[in-house]
């Protein structure tokens, strides 16, 4: 089966690591290319061919302001994504909450004086 097109649609453009790193940095506030090509080092072409990518399926918008180009991100584009993730969230907490308990049982085993208070506590 062939791979989706990368502009066909929100998931497919945010699989590409860089494209979630523009989103991350004008999650922020609205930026020129020229700055977003500064703070994340990459290539000027690299960045506009990414932008294009992510204004073609919705996630960025942008506006001229004389010469100047200035992207910001569309927050109901990404909504979509958010609520996707967000049914994921529950699984991960239950796994963390898992991870919290073994840890704590595993202290309290090798430090029987955790579980029971000393009956003679020595003064210092």
């Amino acid at each position: 089966m062939a791979r989706a097109s990368t502009t066909s649609d929100a998931f497919n453009a945010v699989a590409e690591p860089r494209r979630r790193e523009i989103l991350r940095y004008l999650a922020g506030a609205e930026r020129p290319v020229g700055r977003i090509v500064t703070a994340l080092g990459l290539e000027q072409p690299s960045v506009s061919k990414h932008l294009r990518v992510l204004r073609d399926v919705g996630l960025v918008r942008m506006r001229c302001q004389g010469r100047q180009k200035l992207y910001r991100t569309n927050a109901e584009a990404i909504r979509p994504l958010h609520e996707w993730a967000g049914t994921f969230e529950r699984y991960w907490q239950h796994q963390l909450n898992r991870t919290k308990e073994r840890a704590e049982a595993m202290v309290r085993q090798d430090s029987p004086e955790l579980n029971s208070p000393d009956p003679n506590p020595k003064e210092k």
